[in-house]
């Protein structure tokens, strides 16, 4: 008997043949640092010449890297960090570590040093010590080891917005606590006056420099895409205007160059899913709709329970709904699904946190003597919404 075609068959065979449009994919994904970043001489300079103290066995100042998404922020931080460690080792000088953290998806001041420590090879449990002992431990490793660490904290605005202002006090004043060795600050943030969250202690220990971090030009995209290309694509697999479609519309989001290089990835595997031998504007334009569903896919997979119960309100809901209406819907589900409601005060502070994400919009209605209240309505497709809280083991049930 004849075996069934199978269609895994011809997609495991064109890559073991290397049908591919791609040289080298690495380049194109978001953690690659080329080794040439261009349009950020300036920046890269400022940071150099801030942190050569610790080729001198000094402490450098704490710095804070300002700029919007894809700027460019964390590669030149990580890129003269890496070039600073490679100089320290080639002139017999003491190891410099680097440690990091992306202090949004760590969650806690707790995480945060769990991070920490990790990256110098201390053993924290996740949960369980108080934060006095973790930094204490921290403190005792560094100065016995008279080790020199420069920490990244990535999106550094989260633990001022979360009001964890403790752990920036600590970790500023690091040097009370530091016999030998010593703890210096790169802060990074897409929030220019995320400072004037801090408490004024803090502030005061900071002591930091400030650099900021234009956002590229559609020109610059242009240009960092042609670069990217030479060493990621093969020659003569991109179109004529391709490069400049998707500088075009990650230049209209803020100069998003992570979001341009994402783009041309992305277009690049669906070119070659299709058998494409070049990649289009068109392939260009699908990516988009693609990483732009993707994106708002896993954002509603990651909400807590009650948020997206919340949302799942809304589904059909064309007009929206009011506050009160929401709520209603909101206790029908709960029920069915066999938990117990949060109030209405709560639920309206969740709505709010769905419209700061871009998930909903909740406008303020005035009814006249009736008071006033919220109309809540969706700001994604109602399709998207519905496929993904069906995939949801909790809340898929309800709405099947």
């Amino acid at each position: 008997m004849q075996r069934k075609a199978d269609p895994l068959d011809d997609i495991f065979n064109k890559a073991l043949k290397g049908e591919t449009l791609f040289t080298d994919r690495s380049v194109l994904r978001s953690d690659y640092i080329p080794d040439n970043l261009l349009f950020r001489e300036e920046q890269i300079t400022s940071i150099g010449q801030a942190l050569t103290p610790t080729l001198q066995n000094q402490k450098p100042s704490n710095l804070l890297l300002y700029g919007k998404t894809g700027s460019g922020k964390t590669a030149v931080a990580k890129h003269v960090l890496e070039r600073i460690q490679e100089t320290a080792r080639q002139n017999n000088k003491t190891e410099i570590m680097i440690a990091y953290s992306n202090s949004r998806l760590a969650g806690s001041e707790y995480r945060t040093l769990v991070d920490l420590g990790q990256e110098l090879g201390i053993k924290i449990p996740f949960t369980g010590l108080p934060l006095s002992e973790v930094l204490d431990r921290i403190y005792k490793h560094i100065s016995k080891n008279n080790i020199k660490v420069i920490f990244i904290l990535d999106e550094i605005d989260f633990l001022a917005k979360q009001s964890y202002d403790d752990i920036l006090y600590s970790l500023t004043r690091s040097s009370e606590h530091l016999g030998n060795g010593f703890l210096s600050i790169i802060g990074i943030s897409n929030d220019l006056h995320f400072k004037s969250l801090l408490d004024s202690r803090v502030l005061s220990s900071l002591n930091e420099e400030e650099i900021l971090f234009h956002p590229y030009t559609v020109k610059e995209l242009n240009k960092i895409l042609e670069d990217r290309t030479k060493t990621a694509l093969k020659e003569g697999t991109v179109q004529e205007g391709t490069l400049n479609l998707c500088a075009a519309m990650a230049g209209s989001e803020h100069g998003d160059a992570r979001r341009a290089i994402e783009l041309l990835r992305v277009a690049a595997e669906i070119a070659e899913r299709e058998s494409k031998p070049k990649i289009t504007e068109q392939h260009v334009k699908t990516a988009s709709h693609k990483i732009d569903r993707d994106r708002i896919t896993q954002s509603i997979k990651t909400l807590p329970i009650h948020e997206k119960i919340v949302l799942t309100t809304l589904l059909d809901e064309k007009k929206g709904l009011a506050t009160g209406e929401a709520y209603q819907k909101y206790l029908i589900l709960t029920k069915k699904i066999g938990l117990d409601p949060l109030t209405q005060r709560r639920v309206s502070g969740l709505i709010n946190e769905l419209d700061t994400q871009g998930l909903v919009s909740a406008k303020l209605v005035n009814n006249g003597r009736y008071g006033r209240t919220k109309n809540i309505t969706l700001m994604i497709s109602n399709e998207t919404l519905q496929e993904t809280i069906e995939e949801d083991e909790l809340i898929g049930q309800t709405i099947q």
